[in-house]
């Protein structure tokens, strides 16, 4: 869909747009609120704040306030919803809606934002379906002129998702869920540490009433032993099969067992599974020493997460966007995020699909119920399943799959080796550990590791096997001998740049050295985000959270001082991707990053625009500066001149962060996201190395042998390493395009700055893709035969066809037929076919 090239500045003017929470409040929903106002603002728009969600729609008056730039400021990092929200029985009935539709018409309000659960937005939806004849009724009632309804004729709705439990399909991800999945991973790290002092068993009660992603994810997160979600019941006779894996987990010398509960979860048979009911069932089958833990409503608080500011503040954008662009004839929508692409889809298309999955759990068809559920959801069940159900094969491969980790180290490179290691012992392989990086594979620093070798490493920061920045090229013969000595037939390689560069310069010699023409993988792990293939490395948004955190407490300083600016610097090499991010996620008011070059003008803009700032109620600055964004403008000298032209307005202070950045225990997104790609990583070299075994031997020489597992928009790919050797600036270590550039212009306007936002780049309205879910066994055995039937009908009728007109053909051309109309020789063919 092409956008107009109309002035973003002005797409707003004439118009009025409120915003909304509804429902159960989310972290996140306050960046969502806060970039809805200040792009809408930017828009030329006037913006209203509607307070209590539906229930100050329908009350009205002061509940309904005009917004200000300010009066969003320092919102960012608080938890909930600071309009509020509230649950609404007034708004169900139409004579509620009707008191609603009074008060917008009143203030010219004809776009709303609403930010809920399912339910608000089918409110929304429906309220919308019904203006015309609401304004029919005002009308009638003598409560607006016809001149106010005419004014108001049509009313613009766009949803923005915010729920903990994420169980809105349509969206990868919901406002709220990865903040409430950091409260949940603080709580489990911080019980591991007593279960294992005492040999304990823990069950803790997850939030998820429908909905199973909240305690699959923390599941995958923590190396749970077992999980419990509403989608897929155990399987009759769970109780045994729970009791064996827990009593094995301990005949391995795991001193401690998790057990993840829904809080909707339960049986084949329909009946609730409660945390007491599992207790009781593990001290009495096994005698282990148990305790339970209810989180209960600690998840809905705290401060969003990184990955919650920049998606309540992406979303916002593009809400705005989708309303000013809206006719009468565009249906209601819902902005969301697949990959890390925003992307809009019908707002009902999704609620329809989410009843989908509401329905397929009654009818107790599970597997259809993880299908709607999403790819995602789907990709995290068969992982967990893997990880925790699956027993390594009696028979072994006889394969040996070495994983080394490169490069400086970065929180969740564990979680990918202990996926890897035990995806590969599921498949039968034998693995072997590389300690220090290239110049351990070169010196044989390798030994085998096991399935309890890896136990509780998705917790652990930093790597455990060792990492070193040297690349292979100095070793290449050596590491060529060691993997002839160790017999290696492939090779995982966990780390950043040098990680890809060492990857490259194997594949080079691989012309020289014949027993490097084995399989290899490069799983990105590092805090800069700079290796090409990939959109996200393993790190990043645990680095992108310790500088957010760590921005908002300096923010928080400055509350008492006031006029005071705050330069901070952050790690990433050349890559400006963790200065832009954590500008978006802290509110920041610049971030000087290499990509963007920049020069003394601009710095003196900056200031100028500190300066006006301070005359504000916002009286603090926020200053973000890549390590090496530019040679000359160093640190030193932006705070020095940032000092010198603030005297008498505003006064500096700096911060270098270092390697702060690269330490701490990984976020859940980054312990999700190496077991997955380490799982992924196993799975396609397991596959390659079937393809490659010729002759009673393994032998890969093909470009696509030798790949970069990365996440490309939506979806995670195979990219070889040959073919990214195009798309990399080898000079500054980084890829030539990178996805999050386009989001600084968001980062600028949301700062006040007055810049031309490309509306080009906005998402077009898609269509949910609907799973094809099974039928009931009967019905799909029946259709299943139709179909074959009906195929087997149409290809005999079409071989008959054919074979009766090619005769046809010959004999006419044979002479053997005189008058055989020519138009019909030549269209019976083609009406067969």
């Amino acid at each position: 869909m092409s956008h107009t090239s109309m002035d973003p500045t002005k797409m707003g003017i004439g118009r009025s747009v409120a915003v909304l929470t509804s429902g159960g409040d989310a972290q996140g929903m306050n960046a969502a609120v806060r970039a809805t106002v200040r792009v809408g603002l930017y828009t030329g728009a006037k913006v209203y704040f509607v307070h209590e969600g539906y229930q100050g729609l329908v009350d009205g008056g002061d509940n309904i306030k005009l917004a200000t730039w300010e009066s969003v400021s320092m919102m960012l990092q608080l938890g909930g919803t600071v309009i509020g929200s509230a649950r609404c029985m007034d708004f169900r009935a139409r004579e509620g809606r009707m008191k609603a539709a009074l008060n917008l018409v009143k203030l010219g309000i004809t776009n709303l934002c609403v930010i809920g659960g399912d339910g608000s937005l089918t409110g929304a939806n429906q309220f919308r379906t019904e203006w015309s004849t609401l304004l029919v009724d005002l009308v009638k009632a003598g409560k607006i002129s016809d001149d106010e309804a005419k004014t108001s004729s049509h009313l613009n709705i766009v949803g923005m998702v915010g729920s903990i439990d994420n169980d809105f399909c349509g969206t990868d991800m919901t406002i709220g869920t990865d903040s409430a999945l950091h409260r949940i991973i603080e709580v489990v790290d911080a019980i591991t540490t007593t279960a294992q002092s005492h040999q304990r068993t823990f069950i803790l009660e997850v939030m998820g009433r429908h909905c199973g992603y909240l305690a699959l994810v923390t599941a995958l997160a923590c190396g749970a032993d077992w999980v419990f979600i509403p989608e897929m019941p155990p399987d009759e006779g769970w109780e045994g099969h729970l009791c064996r894996r827990l009593a094995d987990q301990r005949a391995r010398g795991c001193r401690l067992n998790v057990i993840i509960l829904a809080e909707g979860a339960m049986g084949r048979d329909g009946k609730p599974i409660g945390s007491e009911d599992i207790k009781k069932l593990v001290e009495k089958n096994l005698g282990f020493d148990t305790r339970t833990t209810v989180l209960g409503h600690v998840q809905r608080g705290g401060t969003p997460s990184a990955f919650d500011r920049i998606l309540g503040s992406r979303m916002g954008v593009e809400a705005v966007m989708a309303l000013l662009e809206a006719t009468p004839e565009t249906p209601a929508c819902v902005v969301s995020l697949s990959g890390n692409q925003a992307v809009r889809l019908p707002l009902m298309e999704c609620v329809q699909v989410t009843k989908d999955v509401t329905t397929a759990m009654a009818e107790n068809r599970w597997e259809d119920a993880i299908k709607l559920r999403g790819k995602s959801f789907e990709n995290n069940w068969n992982t967990y399943k893997m990880l925790a159900h699956i027993n390594p094969p009696d028979t072994k491969s006889n394969i040996n799959v070495a994983i080394v980790n490169v490069g400086a180290p970065c929180a969740g490179m564990n979680a990918a080796v202990r996926s890897a290691v035990r995806i590969g012992i599921i498949q039968g392989h034998n693995m072997l550990a590389v300690h220090d990086g290239f110049e351990g594979l070169a010196h044989g620093n390798i030994v085998p590791i096991t399935w309890t070798g890896v136990s509780g490493w998705t917790g652990k920061g930093g790597s455990e096997l060792g990492t070193k920045r040297v690349l292979p090229s100095k070793y290449i013969e050596e590491i060529s001998l060691t993997i002839a000595k160790f017999n290696i037939h492939s090779l995982v390689i966990i780390g950043g740049f040098e990680a890809f560069m060492g990857g490259l310069e194997l594949v080079t010699a691989r012309e020289k050295y014949e027993e490097l023409c084995i399989p290899m993988v490069v799983i990105p792990a590092t805090v800069s985000n700079n290796v090409p293939g990939s959109d996200f490395s393993i790190g990043a948004d645990t680095a992108l959270n310790t500088i957010t955190s760590t921005c908002d407490r300096i923010k928080q300083s400055a509350a008492g001082t006031k006029r005071r600016v705050f330069i901070i610097e952050t790690m990433g090499g050349y890559c400006g991707y963790l200065a832009t991010m954590a500008g978006l996620a802290a509110g920041a008011d610049a971030a000087y990053i290499y990509e963007d070059k920049f020069g003394i003008r601009d710095l003196e803009m900056n200031v100028e625009h500190l300066v006006q700032k301070m005359k504000t109620d916002v009286k603090r600055g926020l200053i973000l500066r890549n390590e090496k964004c530019n040679a000359n403008y160093t640190t030193d000298f932006i705070f020095a001149l940032y000092s010198e032209e603030g005297k008498g307005v505003f006064d500096c202070r700096k911060n270098i962060l270092g390697h702060m950045q690269q330490g701490g225990t990984p976020t859940p997104f980054d312990r999700n996201f190496g077991t997955k790609m380490g799982s992924k990583a196993v799975l396609w070299l397991t596959e390659k190395l079937k393809e490659m075994y010729r002759h009673g031997r393994i032998f890969a020489n093909t470009p696509d042998s030798a790949c970069v597992l990365g996440m490309r928009k939506r979806a995670l790919t195979f990219q070889p390493l040959a073919e990214l050797n195009e798309q990399t600036d080898f000079e500054h270590r980084i890829p030539k395009t990178s996805w999050w550039l386009k989001l600084r212009p968001i980062m600028k306007i949301l700062a006040k700055y007055n810049i031309s936002l490309d509306t080009s780049e906005h998402a077009h309205m898609e269509h949910v893709i609907k799973k094809r879910v099974s039928m009931p066994a009967p019905l799909m055995k029946k259709h299943k035969e139709e179909e074959e039937e009906e195929e087997e009908e149409s290809f005999i009728f079409i071989t008959f066809m054919c074979v009766l007109h090619v005769c046809l053909f010959y004999m006419y051309v044979s002479g053997l037929i005189n008058h055989l109309n020519q138009s019909y020789i030549i269209l019976c063919p083609l009406f067969a076919f």
